[in-house]
């Protein structure tokens, strides 16, 4: 999926109170996209150790499809060429997408440039019958883009029309399952009504557009002090679980480790406190996504494409992960916590590019 998510900086300053502009700067500094529509503005070409792939969670063997990539900057990059595993490489056009024909990789299959990598479920046929009725997370952000799946889409992310609240969004990356979709510049926090419309066929689906955001310590931390950054949702009242990850730990530390989950109380103060120390003055930067329901079935199809791929010594683990995801898909922290002990060491491949996808997906 992976899964791209929003960024949040901010400036430590010892003695210096947070200042009320702090929430509007996080909020300005999540994802600078514009254009028309609200289309990601794009980029020079791109240096390809400086790009994120986005890949439709599900493709067709022999259907099309469309990829995007973008840029460090969040916006999209074109004439990036990525790999495609068994398929010829596509070079991202004017507009950051690339537009291709699958072929048959053995379950899933495999983007890269050369500091990224992004992985898909392959099916071998289309659904059969009359189109799925879409599938949409119940609450999604309004700066990240998003999955719609289900069936009779187009693989050509142009040919695809969605609307959220009335307003236009941006189709990054489609195939005849699932489409990847950016909310429009305008969105804001609340209810929203999402349509989809594809080869004259038309959905209406509901879900809760969200925004977050933190508020430092206040009064202001100095060096070796210890205090709660809070995580604030805005949009919706629901308890939400999000992944909080800390990109500048030599400024400001996560007392339980810089990747970490809480989850917001609910309600119209609906926030959550992480428990920080500042390690000396300067800038940090955070990264906050919500995680989004766990997809059982996704990882231990993705265990199993990644288990030829293993190390002798890794391959009948895998084999075990994938069986025990299908005997237990609810008890799910086995499953992670040995993913992230083998990801730990496994070095950057295809192998790893697969069980990253397993684990993004529990």
């Amino acid at each position: 999926m992976l899964r791209r998510s929003s960024y949040f900086h901010a400036k430590h300053r010892p003695h210096v109170p947070a200042s009320p502009l702090f929430a509007s700067l996080l909020a300005a500094t999540l994802f600078l996209f514009a254009g028309a529509a609200g289309a990601p503005a794009q980029t020079a070409p791109a240096a390809a150790s400086r790009v994120t792939i986005v890949l439709p969670p599900r493709v067709v063997a022999g259907g099309r499809a469309t990829l995007a990539v973008l840029g460090a900057d969040g916006k999209l990059a074109p004439g990036v060429a990525v790999e495609l595993e068994n398929n010829p490489s596509v070079t991202t056009d004017r507009t950051g997408r690339g537009f291709f024909q699958v072929s048959p990789s053995g379950g899933a299959l495999l983007a890269k440039v050369s500091a990224d990598s992004a992985a898909a479920l392959e099916d071998l046929a289309p659904p059969v019958g009359a189109a799925q009725a879409p599938a949409i997370a119940p609450v999604i952000s309004l700066r990240d883009y998003f999955s719609i799946c289900g069936s009779g889409f187009s693989g050509d992310a142009d040919a695809n029309r969605v609307n959220i609240n009335g307003a236009p969004a941006l189709v990054l990356a489609a195939s005849p399952e699932c489409l990847v979709v950016l909310p429009p510049a305008e969105a804001a926090p609340g209810p929203a009504t999402i349509s989809i419309e594809t080869a004259g066929q038309k959905w209406i689906a509901t879900t809760s557009l969200v925004a977050l955001a933190f508020d430092a310590p206040n009064p202001a931390l100095l060096p070796d002090q210890k205090g709660r950054l809070a995580v604030r949702v805005m949009g919706s009242e629901a308890p939400l679980h999000i992944v909080v990850e800390n990109k500048a730990p030599g400024v400001l530390r996560f007392m339980r480790g810089d990747d970490q989950e809480v989850v917001t109380r609910g309600g119209a103060q609906n926030i959550a406190a992480i428990a920080v120390q500042a390690i000396r003055s300067g800038d940090f930067s955070l990264r906050a996504r919500i995680r989004p329901r766990p997809e059982t079935e996704a990882a231990r199809r993705y265990l199993e494409a990644a288990a030829p791929l293993a190390p002798e010594d890794l391959r009948r683990q895998i084999q075990k992960l994938a069986g025990r995801l299908a005997r237990y898909p609810h008890d799910l922290r086995p499953a992670r916590r040995k993913l992230d002990e083998i990801l730990a060491a496994a070095p950057a491949s295809d192998f790893r590019t697969l069980l990253t996808a397993a684990r993004a997906s529990i």
